[in-house]
C-alpha cells in the first residue's frame, strides 16, 4: 500500500505575479495637516481615534500617527505654510475607515455627527456596503463605514455590483445605535478599509494601479471612475476624474502625502518591484518596503506585516 501524503500544516501560496496578494491590507493614510492640534483633536473627538506614536524630525517638523488600540489610522504631518489644494487637482478624495458591524459604525458616525468641526457630505447604501461621509476641518474626505456579508454581493463577468441608494442617517442610528456603542466608540476595533482618489486620467490610473501595482479591476462600468481591489474584496483603491479631469502632476500642498498598503512576504514584494520596472517605474526598496509613485505625485508605499508606529513614521 502507498504511504498516505502528509499534507504540510502551513501551504505556502503561490505568488501572483502580475497581482498583489489576496491578504493584502491598506494601512495607515497620511495627511499634511496646517493645525496638527486642531487636526489631532477633530480625529480624536471626531473619529474616537488616540495617539499612538510622535516623533519630531529635523527642522520641526512633526509627525503624529493615531489609531484604535495599536492599529494605525492616520498619520499627520505638521507642514503649516502649504497651500490648500484646489478643487479640481489630483489627490484625495476620501479615506475610507471600516467598521465590523452596524452598532459599530453607527457610533463612530454619532460622534463625528456631533463635532461641530465636521462637515457632513452624504451617506449611501452601496449594496456591498453602508456608508456616510464627512470632511475633515481642512477639508480632506473621509469615509465611515460597514460591509454587507460577502454572500449578499452579486458578481457578474468578473465586476461587483455597486449603486447608491438612499441611507438615511438619523433612522440608522436610531436602528442601530447601542448605549455600549455610543459611550465608548474608541474601544471598537476599526481598519482602513479603501482609499478614493482623484486623478487627472482614469486611464492613466489604470495603468498605474492595475498594470502596475497589481490591484484586480472589480468595477471598470461607472463614467469617470474605476474601482479595483485584491482578493475578490469590492474595492481597496478606487480612483475618480468627475472633479480632477486633466489634472497634472500635484505641486506640495497640504492634503494626502502616502497611500500605504500591507503584504504578506518579500515574494509579493519582488513581484511588485519586476512590475514595476517593467513599466519603467522608479521606486525605492529598502527590503521591508517598497515605494513608487503614481502619475499625479503621490507616494504609494507597500510594506511587509507588522508595521510598527515607529516604522509608519519613519516612512
Amino acid at each position: 500500500m502507498a504511504p498516505t501524503p502528509v499534507t504540510p500544516a502551513t501551504a505556502v501560496t503561490p505568488v501572483d505575479e502580475q497581482h498583489l496578494s489576496a491578504d493584502l491590507a491598506m494601512d495607515a493614510v497620511t495627511l499634511r495637516v496646517g493645525d496638527l492640534e486642531l487636526m489631532s483633536s477633530y480625529y480624536a473627538d471626531a473619529l474616537a481615534l488616540a495617539p499612538i506614536e510622535e516623533t519630531a524630525r529635523t527642522g520641526g517638523e512633526v509627525h503624529r500617527v493615531l489609531g484604535r488600540g495599536d492599529v494605525p489610522f492616520v498619520r499627520l504631518v505638521s507642514t503649516p505654510g502649504l497651500p490648500v489644494p484646489g478643487r479640481g487637482e489630483a489627490g484625495l478624495f476620501h479615506t475610507a475607515f471600516l467598521f465590523e458591524d452596524e452598532a459599530s459604525l453607527a457610533g463612530t458616525l454619532l460622534r463625528a455627527a456631533q463635532d461641530p468641526r465636521s462637515r457632513f457630505a452624504g451617506s449611501g447604501d452601496h449594496l456591498v456596503s453602508e456608508a456616510f461621509y464627512f470632511a475633515d476641518p481642512e477639508g480632506n474626505g473621509i469615509e465611515l463605514y460597514r460591509d454587507r456579508p460577502r454572500a449578499e454581493w452579486t458578481w457578474k463577468d468578473g465586476q461587483v455590483a455597486m449603486d447608491t441608494l438612499y441611507l438615511d442617517p438619523n433612522a440608522y442610528l436610531e436602528q442601530h445605535l447601542t448605549e455600549g456603542t455610543a459611550g465608548e466608540p474608541g474601544a471598537l476595533p476599526g481598519i482602513v478599509g479603501h482609499v478614493h482618489l482623484q486623478v487627472g486620467d482614469v486611464q492613466a490610473a489604470r495603468a498605474f494601479y492595475i498594470d502596475a501595482l497589481g490591484f484586480e479591476v472589480t468595477v471598470g462600468s461607472h463614467p469617470g471612475a474605476l474601482f479595483a481591489a485584491a482578493g475578490g474584496y469590492h474595492h481597496h483603491v478606487a480612483m475618480n476624474s468627475w472633479n480632477s479631469r486633466g489634472a497634472g502632476p500635484r505641486a506640495t500642498s497640504l492634503g494626502l502625502a502616502d497611500v500605504a498598503i500591507t503584504v504578506p512576504g518579500r515574494e509579493d514584494l519582488d513581484a511588485l518591484v519586476a512590475r514595476a520596472r517593467a513599466a519603467a517605474l522608479p521606486l525605492a526598496d529598502d527590503g521591508r518596503s517598497v515605494r513608487l509613485t503614481d502619475p499625479w505625485g503621490t507616494p504609494v508605499t507597500v510594506s511587509l506585516p507588522g508595521t510598527s508606529a515607529e516604522q509608519v513614521l519613519a516612512r
